[in-house]
């Protein structure tokens, strides 16, 4: 799934917070489950199969006439055209902070987008030009200009550099955005691709260097190579001059698993240190697995809910996601970091580990990174975040200084240095522009190096936290940002977001199209940090897993009574957005709830959850929300699943749903489903299909202002042009 949290240049700064009275009012459990025979329990009672034709003439054209119709309401909107500048002139600025990436040779590569370069420049300087500001930037791919040689609309998805020169590249390449890649070897040197250099054609998984002739690579190799998630299944070792078919496996995994993949574990110097397979058996649990110098394989002791993190001074380091018992008689919790010295550990499973990072429970690790010496951890308590340096000492363990940045803030750690100890650092606020300050994990010394201008006017904007009561009593935290002078009348035109699940953390972060296509406006936006997600840890989120999955429901209700209880909105002025994941939390909240809203964005959803595992990525998703195909499971899934929990006779305001054609994890009949349905029951509906943009919905930034455009049109629409009733 798609994070919504924020990137490395939209992070947050300080948040004034505030508590006040907390709404004590449960919410609404959810519909009864469905009786068999209802709508949509099986393919033979749901009348939208085929709209999951993607490409199906039939589907296509009731998305071409919705889509007329859509864009005919909203860019027919005066209010659009205006916001679709404002929004145009944002996504494609060039005052944006580069983001940028350190490389083996201590140089700074960058991503760059913009009005002239809609898919993009990949992009050099060195650090001192960076740092200046006005870089010098060298050009060492323009997507653009490939893209119109080769009549391909082509996305990048990423470049993997052999280290530790770095001159050849494996650079993945998607057609319209689709997470299926074709991935193509790359001379850094010369800027041009090999010529009989390694080419593998399109699908999901990825390859990664053993060395300048070898290839670990996890593909779709034919029938039977894949899993029920869609994802590859084998692993095969790929010397330069072979085909595809010609490649040794050495490793298959099963067909219900997730994935297969594999990598090399390289120390700072590039030089390897094993070649390692993951086998991803669910979306959480997994084995690692060691390719021997013979061919064979090993399984490596290590908890099945956990993530190796980074090598450090020659220290295996790994996050554990479960309790967990070590091969050595040592327990450790859940959200607990600890190393082993690699060699060691190799040789023994039995090694003694040390423990790093216990984080509270109020505490969680939102990043982690090495330096060459150094590891570099974002620890944050209550949603908001410190950089901490840790460093083995000689007897094994490990210190701990913080780094001397702005306080009560996000911070995100960034690209690091593998030839010294320098990593950049961002910090940002809700109403702060985001700066990047370069860290030295070594010294301590902190400078910042950029800062973006201001993209709206802040001016008598504050942020508040508080905290709702969920249904079983757990306080839910969340941001609202909002006008000092605030009414607390019910009037104000609130927009809130949330997410939900897969332990990703709704970290705040400074929005420019927020702020001016909504905060600016009057508007008020509302961030829910409910459980599911990760802002407290593993236990945050295992708390809302599969049979507890309505806790983050009831999270993300109890959210919108406090609004309503503390007076900052009302039901005729509160919308709510979220995406993927969140796509479903906004279903759930529409078909549970839809007396607290007047408005709801539906980006690229899933929707139907009794066939989520039969559409594309959907299978591997079974960890997070469970089994329909198990009875017991379904139970819980249909209870509330929005698409079978559709009713007539319920006020459901007019929803805004919008997917992609090319989204080839969330599947887009999701989407079209839910609007057919809402039509069929005589609810008006809005539904907007891009015909490219994969599941981040938008192949390029025209595209993506577009999207945002229609999206705050809707919004004024329903919550800032209506009024509230008068009291009876």
């Amino acid at each position: 799934m798609i994070r919504p949290s924020a990137s490395l240049a939209i992070l947050l700064a300080s948040t004034a917070l505030a508590t006040g009275a907390m709404a004590q009012t449960p919410a609404s459990p959810p519909n009864p489950p469905l009786a068999e025979g209802a709508f949509a329990t099986s393919d033979a009672t749901d009348p939208y199969l085929w709209l999951e034709e993607v490409d199906g003439d039939r589907a296509m054209a009731w998305v071409n006439e919705h889509n007329t119709r859509s864009l005919g309401v909203l860019q027919g909107d005066p209010r659009y055209e205006p916001l679709h500048q404002q929004a145009l002139e944002i996504v494609q600025s060039r005052d944006r902070i580069p983001n940028p990436g350190f490389n083996h040779a201590g140089s700074i590569d960058n991503f760059w987008q913009d009005a002239e370069h809609v898919r993009g420049l990949w992009r050099t300087t060195s650090l001192d030009s960076y740092r200046s500001a006005a870089p010098v930037w060298e050009t060492i791919l323009d997507f653009d200009t490939l893209s119109a040689a080769e009549g391909k609309n082509w996305v990048y998805k990423g470049a993997t550099c052999l280290p530790p020169g770095e001159t050849r590249c494996l650079v993945s390449l998607s057609d319209g955005g689709k997470d299926a890649v074709t991935i193509r070897e790359f001379d850094r040197t010369s800027r041009t691709f090999v010529t009989d250099g390694f080419v593998l054609p399109e699908s999901k998984g990825g390859a990664s260097w053993i060395d300048a002739d070898t290839l670990l690579v996890s593909r779709d190799f034919g029938p039977g190579s894949l899993t029920s998630s869609g994802y590859p299944m084998i692993v095969k070792r790929l010397r330069r001059g072979q085909t595809l078919d010609r490649a040794e496996t050495v490793f298959t995994g099963q067909p219900d698993d997730v994935s297969v993949s594999g990598y090399t574990l390289r120390d700072a110097d590039g030089v390897a240190q094993a070649t390692l397979i993951n086998r991803g058996i669910s979306f959480y649990e997994g084995e690692t697995w060691r390719l021997n110098a013979d061919g064979t394989t090993t399984k490596l002791e290590l908890p099945a809910k956990s993530d190796i993190e980074a090598l450090v001074q020659g220290q295996l380091v790994i996050t554990t996601k479960q309790d967990w018992t070590a091969p050595s008689g040592q327990t450790f919790k859940s959200g607990d970091v600890l190393a082993w010295t690699l060699d060691a550990w190799l040789a023994d499973p039995a090694t003694p580990a040390r423990l790093i990072i216990r984080p509270g429970p109020r505490e969680a690790i939102e990043g982690m990174t090495a330096t060459r010496n150094r590891l570099v951890v974002a620890l944050f308590e209550n949603v908001r975040g410190g950089v901490y340096v840790y460093e083995p000492n000689a007897n094994g363990d490990w210190a701990r200084t913080r780094l001397d940045l702005p306080q009560n803030v996000t911070v995100g750690v960034g690209s690091a240095s593998e030839i010294d100890d320098r990593l950049f650092v961002s910090v940002a606020g809700y109403l702060n522009p985001s700066s990047l300050w370069l860290a030295d994990a070594a010294t301590g010394a902190v400078d910042q190096v950029k800062t973006l201008p201001a993209k709206f006017d802040a001016t008598g904007m504050t942020v508040d936290q508080f905290e709702a009561r969920s249904a079983d009593g757990t306080m839910i935290p969340y941001f609202v940002v909002h006008r000092d002078a605030m009414a607390t009348d019910g009037s104000n035109p609130t927009l809130l977001y949330g997410y939900g699940g897969f332990q990703n953390s709704l970290l705040p972060g400074y929005s420019a199209t927020v702020g001016k296509l909504w905060l600016e406006r009057g508007g008020v936006y509302v961030i829910a940090n409910t459980r599911g997600g990760g802002e407290f840890g593993p236990n945050w989120h295992d708390a809302a897993l599969q049979e507890n999955r309505q806790r983050a429901h009831e999270d993300f209700q109890a959210v919108a009574l406090d609004l309503i209880a503390r007076d900052i909105t009302s039901q005729p002025k509160l919308g709510i957005m979220g995406g993927s994941q969140g796509g479903l939390f906004m279903g759930a909240m529409l078909t549970q709830r839809p007396d607290l809203i007047n408005a709801a964005v539906i980006q690229v959803p899933l929707f139907d959850m009794l066939r989520f595992n039969k559409l594309l990525a959907g299978a591997s998703w079974q960890g997070e929300y469970g089994n329909p195909d198990i009875p017991a499971e379904r139970a819980w899934i249909q209870a509330y699943s929005p698409y079978q929990n559709l009713r007539a006779g319920q006020p459901y305001p007019e929803v805004f749903i919008h997917t992609s054609t090319k989204d080839d994890r969330v599947h887009p009949g999701h989407a079209r489903k839910a609007a057919a349905r809402l039509e069929e029951l005589g609810y008006p509906v809005l539904f907007y299909e891009n015909t490219d943009g994969g599941h981040a919905a938008g192949a390029n930034l025209r595209e993506t202002a577009r999207r945002i455009a229609l999206e705050y049109t809707y919004l004024t629409r329903r919550l800032m042009d209506t009024q509230i009733p008068a009291p009876e």
